[in-house]
């Protein structure tokens, strides 16, 4: 089953939408009735934006956007890398609350003429806890509001929300890209231990599940920055096995099975008169051998967009590209002929070999 749907493609990225949403509005519908759908449609809308401006400005800078995500919690957009410029990240990361202010003060004045002096500050009140909160309100003006609060929150230094990024790119003009992830990722850490604490007393569920996100996610991006520079000094040559097995376009599904349980090797070049045609993942291989069977051929599953990389390449530009092409592993050719497979567990081994040396 998939865990998100597409639902429309806006300047070549894909805005999808996780299932986990679709239990978010049968929520608020049980709770608000048609008003509490439209809420969150309005809400989900200025987070698109939010996150759609993050990725122009990434796009401005040569930096790939795979998609947008929408989650209950709001958006995450998938990048091929993370921008390692102080400034390009500075300005990635302050794109999108600077989407929801550019919001606030273009309709200021239109809807407070529109919905009138009450009805327009009435949701900023309840927002702020200076009035109570009823049924009785404007959706147009609480959505409006309420880009005022996903452009304050997204700034606070919680990393790797976008002020915690606007952190890590400041202190990278002092200490570099490496310290500057360490101290950002605690300065997250403390961020999501004081979201927990403030969900738990006061029975906030919603920024219970943000601080695990925060934390986890915080967690997760240093270790890719540690890894990066582990094996920055590192190239395709030092990692690379000896030996490996390729496939034909008519061999069938069955070999590969056979292959994958008499070799270590999971991934295979696919070759037609000593050149390279295509690209069998372990992952595509199993999605054909249940949807095809075990006599389908090779050619019917291969990929045609993963290229080979020289024995020379580095293994961090390898990480990049494994990331571009959604791939655990990438063909290696050297002087033109294919010389085996490496895989995202060969780069990992030089991270780990590291860590140990330490």
């Amino acid at each position: 089953m998939r865990s998100s749907f597409r639902l429309i493609r806006i300047f070549g990225i894909d805005i999808k939408i996780h299932v986990t949403f679709f239990l978010f509005l049968l929520f608020f519908y049980a709770m608000m009735g048609p008003k509490g759908i439209a809420l969150i449609l309005g809400i989900f809308l200025c987070v698109t934006i939010h996150e759609l401006c993050h990725s122009l400005a990434a796009l401005h800078f040569g930096i790939k956007v795979k998609k947008i995500t929408l989650l209950p919690i709001g958006g995450v957009a998938s990048m091929s890398e993370i921008p390692k410029n102080p400034f390009q990240e500075l300005v990635i990361s302050l794109a999108g609350p600077a989407s929801n202010i550019l919001i606030l003060m273009i309709f200021y004045y239109p809807l407070r003429a529109f919905l009138g002096e009450n009805n327009f500050i009435y949701p900023l009140m309840a927002i702020t806890g200076r009035a109570r909160f009823t049924g009785q309100f404007s959706i147009i003006a609480y959505v409006y509001w309420l880009n005022l609060v996903l452009a304050v929150f997204n700034l606070l230094p919680a990393f790797p929300m976008d002020g915690g990024r606007v952190v890590r790119a400041l202190l990278s003009y002092r200490m570099g890209h490496r310290k500057a992830t360490k101290v950002a990722v605690k300065l997250g850490h403390i961020f999501a231990l004081i979201f927990a604490y403030i969900g738990i007393v006061h029975g906030h569920i919603f920024l219970l599940i943000i601080a695990v996100f925060v934390y986890t996610s915080a967690s997760s991006e240093a270790l890719q920055v540690d890894v990066s520079e582990a094996i920055k000094d590192h190239f395709v040559k030092d990692v690379l096995g000896r030996g490996y097995q390729a496939l034909r376009p008519d061999d069938p599904l069955g070999k590969v099975l056979e292959l994958m349980l008499h070799t270590h090797q999971e991934d295979y070049p696919v070759m037609k008169d000593s050149l390279m045609v295509g690209f069998v993942t372990k992952r595509a291989f199993i999605e054909g051998l249940h949807t095809r069977g075990k006599e389908a051929v090779v050619s019917g599953i291969m990929r045609t967009d993963i290229p080979a990389i020289n024995v020379n390449t580095a293994l961090h530009e390898v990480r990049d590209l494994m990331q571009k092409y959604n791939t655990r592993s990438m063909p290696v050719e050297k002087k033109g002929i294919i010389a085996g497979v490496v895989t995202i567990e060969d780069i990992d081994r030089v991270y780990v070999t590291d860590k140990e040396r330490m």
